[in-house]
């Protein structure tokens, strides 16, 4: 069981996010994920750095622990031939620390460059030609490929790690599993659902599973509820919500209903390890292995001395009910 820390982009300021990436190896972290946005998921977040440039400052102030995205999108904001590139220099600077997390995205960041919102469906399509790209690229030498819908002309990576990095695929469903299991290294779902882990078994993949526990420590369980219904309301609109909202201001409207109680039922809040552990293992049960621990409470720090004091072996621990 590998245990890793979600650094929250949208929740803090460049710099914070490469310091708790030093803090988090110091902790004991196994590795750290960092989200690619361009916009924060609600109007009070009010951050979203340039994910590559915080992972390449973590590279360079770290030295044990793996760095991954969670997730990238490689076909609409960016094109493939730049992920390729960046994730290539990325698996250099770390010294082979690195995972690329890829997905179909959210319409939130990739919106952005005008161009329209495509269905889930063929977001996946885009998502298995700019896979296939990026794996010609790290094959050397000059690349082309003519898709449906991405190209490829003339391109050549120059520098390139000595082995090219994990890709994990997110996976929201048995399309998506089996598309992780066909060009994937590993896959990544935030829900516990085993369905989607069983349909990526089933379909020949063998590689780790990472997930996100939704946490929020804080002193007491009711400053914790409060913190997790203030800044990650959003995560329990669902994944078909999340994917298709332009902005912000369309989050903080959609998630107007969610309650406390909502949170409660979703996260494990407060100062109690074993209620941290029962929602971590109803990950564990659904085929989890990689468990990213996405702490919504205020301070940073205090959750880094709560998990080396009273979590990490505990989760380590952790098999299948």
């Amino acid at each position: 069981m590998q245990i890793g820390f979600k650094l929250f982009a949208e929740g803090f300021e460049p710099r914070e996010i490469v310091r708790q990436a030093v803090e988090a190896e110091r902790a004991g972290f196994d590795f750290v994920e960092v989200s690619d946005h361009y916009h924060p998921w609600l109007p009070e977040h009010g951050h979203s750095g340039f994910a590559w440039s915080m992972l390449a400052a973590a590279a360079a102030r770290t030295e044990r622990i793996t760095l991954a995205t969670g997730v990238t999108c490689p076909s609409v904001r960016y094109h493939p031939a730049i992920i390729a590139q960046a994730a290539a220099t990325t698996a250099i600077l770390s010294e082979g620390r690195f995972v690329l997390g890829v997905g179909s995205g959210e319409r939130l960041n990739e919106h952005v460059v005008g161009m329209p919102w495509p269905s889930a469906k063929v977001r996946q399509e885009m998502l298995s030609e700019a896979l296939q790209i990026i794996r010609r690229l790290w094959s050397g030498g000059y690349q082309s490929f003519e898709g449906k819908y991405l190209d490829l002309e003339d391109a050549r990576v120059f520098d390139l790690p000595d082995e090219p990095p994990p890709i994990v695929v997110a996976a929201g469903g048995p399309r998506a599993a089996r598309l992780a299991a066909e060009l994937g290294d590993g896959l990544f779902n935030t829900v516990a659902d085993p369905s989607v882990v069983a349909a990526y078994r089933d379909e020949g993949g063998a590689g780790p599973r990472f997930t996100e526990i939704p946490l929020s420590y804080a002193p007491d369980e009711e400053s914790a509820v409060a913190a997790a219904h203030r800044r990650m309301r959003f995560g329990v609109t669902g994944w078909k919500v999340m994917a298709e909202l332009p902005n912000p201001v369309n989050f903080d409207a959609a998630t107007a209903t969610v309650t406390e109680s909502d949170i409660r039922e979703a996260f494990g809040c407060g100062p109690d390890p074993a209620r941290h552990l029962e929602v971590a293992q109803g990950f564990v049960d659904a085929g989890f292995d990689h468990l990213a621990l996405m702490n919504a409470g205020e301070d940073a720090d205090a959750f880094f001395d709560f998990f080396a004091r009273e979590l990490a072996g505990p989760l380590r621990s952790l098999t299948p009910s």
